[in-house]
């Protein structure tokens, strides 16, 4: 799917067709197929594997300059359940004319409703790339609060009750966080890069920095660092209560076999004492009226002992 819009001095935003495309329009490129990858390719002037870079779901983040074209790859997060959580390539484009989007999906970062597109200004094509990953970075840190509340609930949760359900919650939001773990980094490492590229007077005819957009890369930077040290916090939080939880069942484990060891151990007694008055031989008791009742007390006395040991060293 293709969408062409501009944006004109009085901020109005009109969509176009790539027959009726004009300098400074963004193209938005979502799941294309090789015969649009070919018509953008042919209407902005840009290398077709520019176009079909971020088309690779394990494309990693980077830059890359040809023909008067630069290509930013970044990966920008994805919610796939209430405790599933991704990140997915996404390309930007930017040539001396065009900003060109590209993405396997639909995502939360590329403005949508109108009150997002206000913000943005597409014949501005530095400041559109830096507001673009100022979004991703953003987007990554509500997500990360998000999966921190979540967590917090299911350990909650698993303080009442140990149940697989919410281990394998906490095993998805674990999974979750390595993801997002692997993007912020190769995604800094892209800001980072941008950042010195921005100062090559070479590229100057490609990326026009204003002092505005210096501001706002350096706060895209800050953003960024954030987010990856809030993952790293709180994988090892993560990661920490899942070890701790790990232990906890094996403890509790343990003290259900030890348990019911202590009962084959008092039940197994009674057993004992009836198997010898059960012998086909002379035994104590043997013509006594009350013979039955008098071994079933000796069988109860030893079994409430052994309970009763048991007990003091913290069997039962």
């Amino acid at each position: 799917m293709i969408s062409v819009l501009k944006t004109f001095p009085d901020k109005k935003n009109v969509p176009l067709t790539l027959e009726t495309l004009e300098t400074g329009s963004w193209i938005n490129m979502t799941a294309p197929t090789k015969e649009e990858i070919d018509a953008v390719s042919r209407a902005v002037k840009c290398p077709a594997d520019f176009l079909a870079a971020a088309l690779d779901p394990e494309e990693a983040s980077r830059i890359e300059a040809d023909d008067g074209c630069l290509l930013v790859v970044i990966n920008v997060p994805k919610v796939e359940g209430n405790f599933r959580f991704d990140a997915i390539p996404m390309g930007v484009i930017i040539t001396t004319e065009h900003i060109v989007t590209v993405a396997l999906e639909q995502n939360d970062v590329l403005p949508s409703s109108p009150g997002a597109l206000n913000a943005f200004s597409t014949f501005k094509r530095t400041r559109f790339l830096f507001q673009v990953l100022f979004r991703t970075a953003t987007l990554f840190l509500k997500y990360l609060v998000q999966i921190d509340r979540r967590s917090n609930t299911i350990e909650a949760n698993l303080r009442k009750s140990m149940r697989n359900e919410e281990l394998f919650q906490l095993l998805d939001l674990e999974k979750s966080l390595t993801y997002f773990t692997s993007a912020l980094r190769s995604n800094r490492s892209v800001v980072d890069k941008l950042i010195r590229l921005c100062a090559n007077a070479q590229m100057h005819e490609i990326v026009k920095v204003r002092e505005e957009d210096e501001e706002l890369l350096e706060d895209v930077k800050i953003e960024y660092d954030q987010a990856y040290e809030m993952v790293q916090m709180y994988s090892n939080i993560l990661s920490g209560m899942m070890d701790a939880f790990a232990s906890i069942i094996s403890n509790n484990l343990n003290m259900v076999m030890k348990f019911l060891a202590s009962i084959t151990i008092i039940l197994a007694i009674p057993t004992v004492v009836a198997s010898f008055w059960g012998m086909n031989v002379h035994v104590p008791f043997g013509g006594h009226p009350l013979g039955f009742w008098s071994v079933l007390g000796i069988a109860a006395l030893f079994a409430g002992g052994s309970a009763f040991l048991l007990w003091k060293k913290h069997m039962l």
